[in-house]
């Protein structure tokens, strides 16, 4: 079975986001982090699942949030690079891939 790793910027996503929702209101937060999980066990499960979006790294979409996972595979895992808002601009993650 493959396993995730998450580089450290992924999680300062991840952090804001669930920040973000719980100060919208208490719950939401922890609501993001049920919906991230389930995405990341369906990556984990089958990787090549969703569609690469640039050579080398695919984009998963949350279901009530709009947030994207995108990530690479790797052998025996998939590397979380970002969790970010669908609508941002593609150049905060683009940054963070790592070469193959």
């Amino acid at each position: 079975m493959t396993t995730s790793a998450f580089i450290p910027q992924a999680r300062d996503d991840i952090d804001a986001a669930y920040a973000y929702y719980e100060s919208r209101q208490s719950g939401l937060g922890d609501r993001f982090l049920d919906e991230l999980r389930r995405v990341i066990g369906l990556i984990e499960g089958n990787p090549r699942m969703y569609g690469e979006v640039i050579d080398g790294v695919r984009a998963a979409a949350l279901r009530r949030f709009p947030y994207v996972v995108y990530y690479q595979e790797q052998p025996n895992q998939v590397l979380v690079i970002a969790v970010r808002h669908g609508h941002e601009g593609a150049a905060v993650w683009q940054a963070r891939v790592q070469p193959p």
